[in-house]
């Protein structure tokens, strides 16, 4: 029997999983729970919702994939403003442009650039369809309980306090998460940075600008400090100045220095339109626990980076999707409930990659000695007219999933090593631990691609001659997987090729359309999709 999100096994109300925020990854995670028929409450402490400014605006291609597994990924890539290159430049010069590889044939751009406000509304809108969703607003978390029976939340609210059961919960209520960790007994390690970033959202016209990201070291009107500039749709335009310390906004409106700023990017003479300008300090930190009994933590409430690489709510979505499939398989009973241990580790290790290679780019950004000053202006001079140095000069690696190459849940391969890390903006081989490649198949029902495959299920892609074998290996486990003829859905050989896939060869992929294992036996087939649902 396959785990069909289209029609999926539904749960009653006492086997609900309480979410708490209302954010893009409090939302993510409840629609991707109903989608494997499980309810929640999605509960948060403001009265409504505050669409203010753009907030997280860059979404990557993968996160785009999530979203349209609930309904949600193609209007937010419409509407989105898609850009192709990302271009970094030290004062005047260009040292590079970054392009990127899909090395399968995904429908969605790179990345999009659509605000966390609009993104908000257009997942309200698949939440409204669905009656497994239930929104608590007003809610604040003043106590979290839990038993082997479940979680209980007592909440603050209009009504004064009351109390919400479930089964498990998620807390990703986001950067202002420091009440639901101390409740957890969650340390929350890691920096500050001193220098402050100014952000504004302007409405004006920049002509050649409107599909890349430009990122200016040193420029001649921010000397000594970096300015990044994102297009928007309706021709708004998000910048990020670097500022010293004790930088004062209103000072600085006060005395025509924003305008100044402005009008050194977009040019003397153009209109322009503030929508939205805020002041930020970026923080490095993670928690210790990602997983507490039946908490799991999530998004920035679990980890803060920098934004340069647009790894905030890209990889706050991808907890979502990791947490929600997991939870959804220990409730239905498919998965022994030692498989959230997993989510921990998956998902701390991502977290720290994350932290790893962002504050590896604040570092240049912003050097904390005089040595490392030096040394960074040594690197950008010499880029000018070295380009060997130009791939010293660090604008920020940008967005990409976590590969589980270390996973429990992966069966190593030493036909198949993990050959490091790509250049940026490039897929991985496919191995196991990685997202497989997003190509098209014909001959399944109300599917086209190779990952909307996967996520209705735990998936064994395998030819001919191992399907009866492997069919009877794994019947004991019921819903938990599915057993996929590749001749079925690979009439032009495609995702064969895409694979690497041998013909006495079969593949596991699991829920979230990571490579579980390649195998060449029903033994080794079930064996791998034991591991991944923690029931060797």
């Amino acid at each position: 029997m396959a785990c069909d999100p289209q029609n999926p096994p539904r749960l009653p109300a006492d086997r609900q999983v309480l979410v708490i925020g209302a954010g893009p990854v409090g939302q993510t995670t409840a629609l991707l729970l109903a989608r494997w028929g499980v309810p929640s409450v999605l509960l948060d402490s403001r009265p409504e919702r505050d669409p203010i400014g753009s907030k997280a605006l860059c979404q990557q291609r993968d996160v785009l994939d999530v979203w349209d597994h609930v309904g949600a990924g193609r209007q937010v890539a419409e509407e989105g403003l898609t850009w192709t290159r990302a271009r970094t430049f030290y004062r005047d010069t260009e040292l590079f442009c970054q392009g990127f590889v899909d090395k399968g044939r995904s429908p969605f751009p790179p990345f999009v650039n659509i605000s966390q406000t609009r993104t908000e509304q257009i997942l309200d809108e698949q939440i409204a369809d669905t009656d497994l969703i239930t929104y608590a607003w007003g809610h604040h978390v003043v106590d979290v309980r839990q038993d082997g029976a479940g979680v209980t939340l007592t909440c603050q609210s209009a009504d004064g306090q009351v109390d919400v059961t479930g089964s498990y919960a998620v807390a990703c209520p986001g950067s202002k998460g420091g009440a639901i960790r101390d409740l957890l007994g969650l340390s929350f390690e890691g920096l500050t940075f001193e220098d402050q970033f100014l952000i504004c959202d302007i409405r004006t016209t920049l002509p050649g600008w409107e599909q890349e990201r430009r990122f200016y070291f040193d420029p001649a009107w921010n000397p000594g400090r970096q300015v990044l500039i994102h297009p928007c749709p309706d021709s708004v335009y998000r910048i990020d100045w670097q500022v010293p310390p004790d930088f004062s906004l209103e000072q600085d409106e006060a005395d025509g220095g924003l305008d100044r700023r402005i009008r050194q990017i977009i040019g003397p003479e153009a209109d322009y339109e503030i929508v939205w300008k805020s002041l930020y300090r970026f923080h490095a930190r993670q928690v210790d626990r990602m997983r507490v009994g039946r908490v799991l933590l999530a998004g920035d409430a679990a980890h803060l980076v920098s934004p340069f690489g647009a790894r905030g709510l890209n990889s706050g979505v991808l907890d979502a999707e990791n947490a929600a499939w997991k939870l959804a398989f220990v409730v239905h009973g498919w998965a022994d409930e030692s498989l959230l241990d997993s989510y921990h580790c998956e998902r701390h290790a991502a977290a720290a990659e994350n932290l790893e290679v962002t504050s590896r780019t604040m570092a240049f950004l912003v050097p904390q000695s005089a040595e490392e000053h030096a040394w960074r202006l040594d690197v950008l001079e010499d880029s000018i007219l070295n380009p060997q140095r130009r791939n010293q000069v660090d604008s920020g690696r940008l967005a990409e999933p976590f590969w589980y190459i270390d996973s429990e849940l992966t069966t190593p391969n030493a036909d198949r090593p993990w050959p490091g890390r790509p250049p940026k903006g490039e897929d991985p081989e496919p191995v196991p631990g990685v997202l497989v490649p997003d190509v098209p198949i014909q001959g399944w029902p109300q599917v086209g691609r190779l990952r909307e495959l996967a996520r209705r299920g735990l998936v064994v892609l395998t030819g001919a001659a191992l399907q009866p074998q492997i069919e009877g290996a794994v019947a004991d486990l019921g819903c938990a997987v599915t057993v996929v003829p590749l001749e079925q859905v690979d009439g032009d050989g495609i995702v064969a090729r895409s694979l690497n896939l041998g013909s006495g060869e079969a593949v596991v992929i699991r829920p979230d359309a990571h490579i579980a294992a390649f195998v060449t036996n029903a033994e080794d087939a079930a064996a791998a999709v034991r591991r991944v649902l923690c029931r060797l």
